[in-house]
C-alpha cells in the first residue's frame, strides 16, 4: 500500500511539473473545469489567443473587476483576504479574496470547490507560477481558461458569444460587461443584466481608468 501511495505521489508530482513547464509556453490542452462544462452542456466553446491579441480593454476590465493589485502582489493579496474574511464574518455576501494568480492556478491545474485540499494545492501552484511564469503569462492563461458562460471559456469565445466580435475590438463598455460576469458566469448575463450587474458595470468602467497594465 505504501509503495502504491509513493508511486502515486511521484506520478502526480511529475505530471504537475510537466504541466507547469508546459504552461510557461502554451495554453492548457484542456482543464478539469472545461471537461465538466463539456459533460454538462455538451459543448466546449473556446478560442485560445495570445496576450497581444486580446486588446487592452478586456485586460483592464478584468483586472479592475477581479484584482486591481495584480501587477503589485506576489500571488496573494493579504489585504483583500483580510477584508473578505471580515466581510464574511459580518454575514455579508461570501467573498474569497482570491487573486487572478490564485484563480489561474485553480482554473488551469485544479477543480472547483472549497475544500482545504484544493485551497492548499491552489496556494502551492500559485506560489510556483508566480516564480516560473511572468505576470503577462499568468494573465493570458487566466483570460484564455476562465469560464464565461455555459460551456463558454475564455474572453475570445465570450466576446464572440456575447458581442459577435473579437476581444481586441471590444469597447470599454463591452469589456466591462464581460468582466462583471466572472464571479458567476452561469448566472450573470450581460445581455440581460440585473440592477446589481448594471451598478457593478458602472463601477468597473470607472476603475478601468486607474488600471496600469505593467
Amino acid at each position: 500500500m505504501w509503495k502504491f501511495i509513493k508511486k502515486l505521489f511521484y506520478t502526480i508530482a511529475i505530471i504537475s511539473i510537466f504541466s507547469i513547464i508546459w504552461g510557461r509556453f502554451f495554453n492548457p490542452i484542456i482543464t478539469i473545469t472545461q471537461i465538466e462544462g463539456l459533460v454538462k452542456y455538451q459543448k466546449l466553446d473556446r478560442d485560445y489567443i495570445s496576450f497581444d491579441e486580446m486588446g487592452r480593454n478586456v485586460k483592464k476590465a478584468v483586472i479592475a473587476s477581479e484584482d486591481q493589485n495584480f501587477y503589485r502582489h506576489n500571488g496573494f493579496d493579504f489585504q483583500a483576504i483580510q477584508k473578505a474574511f471580515a466581510d464574511n464574518q459580518k454575514g455579508k455576501k461570501l467573498k474569497g479574496g482570491s487573486t487572478i494568480s490564485q484563480q489561474t492556478a485553480k482554473n488551469v491545474f485544479l477543480w472547483n470547490g472549497r475544500s482545504y485540499v484544493r485551497k492548499g494545492l491552489e496556494a502551492i501552484f500559485t506560489f510556483i507560477i508566480e516564480k516560473v511564469w511572468s505576470k503577462d503569462i499568468i494573465l493570458e492563461r487566466y483570460l484564455n481558461s476562465i469560464e464565461m458562460g455555459q460551456g463558454v471559456f475564455g474572453v475570445e469565445a465570450a466576446s464572440h458569444y456575447y458581442f459577435g466580435k473579437s476581444s481586441a475590438d471590444l469597447t470599454k463598455s463591452e469589456a466591462a460587461w464581460i468582466a462583471v460576469c466572472l464571479p458567476n458566469p452561469k448566472k450573470y448575463d450581460p445581455k440581460n443584466p440585473s440592477s446589481y450587474l448594471s451598478r457593478k458595470h458602472s463601477w468597473v468602467m470607472r476603475q478601468m481608468n486607474y488600471v496600469n497594465l505593467e
